[in-house]
This record gives C-alpha cells, sequence and structure tokens, in this order.
C-alpha cells in the first residue's frame, strides 16, 4: 500500500510517500522569503507552478510507477487559505485520475506522528512547536481518541515570534532558523518571561526584543529571545511531565529543528528520568512524508473522504483531529 502525501500549509509544498510506514522519498520545493516574510497568494502561485514537478519527482524517487499508489493524503489545515488550496486541488486530482481513496490530514498530526513513530515512543507528552503552533499535548481517548492540548500560546506560535523578530531587525532570510545561526555567539539581555500555567505569551518577549535591536548586538538579542523562548517552553512542559507522571518526551515541528531546544529539553528530560526523542530534520521541518504516515493509517482505519467532500479549514485545530494508531 504506497500513499502519496501533499503537504502545502505555508511556504513549503512538499511530497513524501510511504508504504507500510517506510518513508520512500520525500521530495519539496520551498518558497524564499528574503527579508519580507510571505505574501500568501504570491506562496499559492509558486506552489501551483511546482506542484506537478515535485509529485513526479517524489514518484521518480520512491522507485515506483504511479498505478502502484492506493491512497492519496493531504494537508487539510491548518494553514494558510490560498496555500492549502494548491495541495487540496492537487490531491484531488491525483486521487480522481488514479481511482484511490483520499484522506484529509491534519498538519500538526503529522508533525506529531512524525517524531512518535520515528522516536520509537508511545504516548509521550508532546511539544509542538512551529509557526503558526506552540501546544503541549498528550493523547487522550475520550471523547474519541485524538492529542489533547495540556498547554498552548495565548497569541503567537513561537516560530512566528521567532520569524517577526527576524523581519524586525533584517535578517535575511527573516526565518527563525537565521536567528538560531545568530544566537550561537551572542550574550544574554534580559527579556519578559510570561508563563502562565502550562501556558505561555510571545508577544511581550517580540515586542521587547525588536525595541532594544539599537542598544544591543544581533547577536546577543537573538541568543536572548531564543533563550528567554525556551526556557518558557522547557519550563512548561516540565509542569505537564510531572502532572501527567509520564516518562516519555517528544518534540516535533519547524522549531524542533533547533539543536538548543532539544539541549535544553533533553537537560531536564534527563534530571527526571525521562525518555526524551525527536526525529530527523527533514521531518520536522514541514513535509509531505509527515502526511503520507497520517494518512496510510488513517486509509487502513477506513477514515476516507469522498473528493467532492473534501475541503480546507484554516483553524483546524490539532485537538479536533481523530488519531489512528
Amino acid at each position: 500500500m504506497a500513499v502519496i502525501g501533499i503537504e502545502s500549509s505555508a511556504h513549503t509544498f512538499g511530497v513524501g510517500i510511504v508504504e507500510n510506514g517506510k518513508v520512500l522519498s520525500n521530495e519539496k520545493e520551498m518558497y524564499r522569503i528574503g527579508k519580507s516574510g510571505m505574501i500568501p497568494n504570491e506562496v499559492a502561485e509558486f506552489h501551483a507552478g511546482n506542484a506537478g514537478a515535485v509529485i513526479s519527482r517524489a514518484i521518480s524517487k520512491a522507485g515506483i510507477s504511479r498505478k502502484d499508489i492506493t491512497g492519496v493524503g493531504y494537508t487539510r489545515g491548518p494553514g494558510l487559505g490560498p496555500c492549502l488550496q494548491v495541495g487540496q486541488l492537487s490531491a484531488k486530482i491525483l486521487a480522481k485520475r488514479l481511482g484511490v481513496p483520499i484522506a484529509q490530514v491534519n498538519h500538526g498530526v503529522g508533525h506529531i506522528e512524525a517524531a512518535r513513530i520515528f522516536s520509537g515512543l508511545d504516548k509521550p507528552v508532546v511539544l509542538y512547536v512551529s509557526g503558526g503552533n506552540s501546544q503541549i499535548l498528550i493523547l487522550s481517548e475520550e471523547p474519541f481518541r485524538h492529542y489533547k492540548v495540556l498547554g498552548e500560546t495565548f497569541d503567537i506560535g513561537v516560530g512566528n515570534m521567532l520569524d517577526t523578530f527576524a523581519r524586525a531587525i533584517r535578517l535575511d532570510p527573516a526565518w527563525g532558523s537565521t536567528v538560531d545561526k545568530y544566537a550561537k555567539n551572542g550574550k544574554y539581555v534580559e527579556l519578559p518571561y510570561n508563563v502562565k500555567g502550562m501556558d505561555f505569551s510571545f508577544t511581550g518577549l517580540v515586542t521587547k526584543a525588536s525595541k532594544l535591536a539599537s542598544a544591543h548586538s544581533k547577536e546577543d538579542l537573538c541568543f536572548s529571545i531564543e533563550e528567554t523562548a525556551f526556557a518558557m517552553l522547557c519550563e512548561t512542559t516540565e509542569r505537564a511531565l510531572l502532572l501527567t507522571g509520564s516518562k516519555e518526551l517528544c518534540v516535533c515541528g519547524g522549531v524542533a529543528q533547533s539543536a538548543r531546544l532539544r539541549e535544553m529539553l533533553g537537560i531536564m528530560a534527563e534530571e527526571h528520568g525521562i525518555r526524551f526523542g525527536f526525529c530527523d530534520n527533514q521531518f520536522n521541518a514541514d513535509n509531505g512524508a509527515m502526511i503520507a504516515l497520517v494518512a496510510e493509517r488513517m486509509l487502513k482505519g477506513n477514515c476516507s473522504a469522498r473528493i467532492g467532500e473534501c475541503d480546507i479549514e484554516q483553524r483546524y485545530r490539532v485537538d479536533a483531529a481523530k488519531v489512528f494508531l
């Protein structure tokens, strides 16, 4: 059962193919933002112009033909509307031409399941940190099997916060990953720290750091904003672990590519005797394979959609999606 997954929630058009949980290929093209950030319609045009080539490349790299594909999955949401629509349309066309079932996948569940599967964890506390999302979750069976939110951001995701700061101080490209590079040579400057229980807020942090741009070096501010944000995430995640009694932790999403965040979480987990896991960075970044992995499990669980009913949901919450193990 070879299943193809299409991811197009933001800057990446990704296509992955899996068979019985094994990744056969994972191809993508990514929109380059420079210093300006993303304009959704422009990104969608980029995706539309690259969709066919990325799909063909993924099939070729997988060493299969189109007739070997038995199912299609795509990111239903959350994400940028115009970008999601390109992936949705691509998946619908592919499913109709091949005569195979189609699954609508939650982007967050894709990230979580990739990390859980590849790290070999069972039912961990999950720190999901990406552009639009920052949440602490755990698998729950009631009222249906889903990832229950234990804590989350009050305002913006940590990835968006870092991207916003990168634009404010004119980093090129204006990504959180560029902030991460500058942070390696910085010294700490005190910034706002906002945690309440297992929830957190990042707007005060990015506003203050941006205002200090003329008074401190980019290296110092990048280091300080990362250290402060990551400490907030570690504190709230530690609280979730202690309150749930879980002995497993995984981190996933685009910001999980940060070696510093993984280092801080690893230290905390070791202090409590907790098994800590994460996946390879190609699966932390937005990618099609994570969508294919979830779609394959959904289709095996007879959870498919009629092509005419396939839609997008820009604010599709991770806790609203049914999980198939």
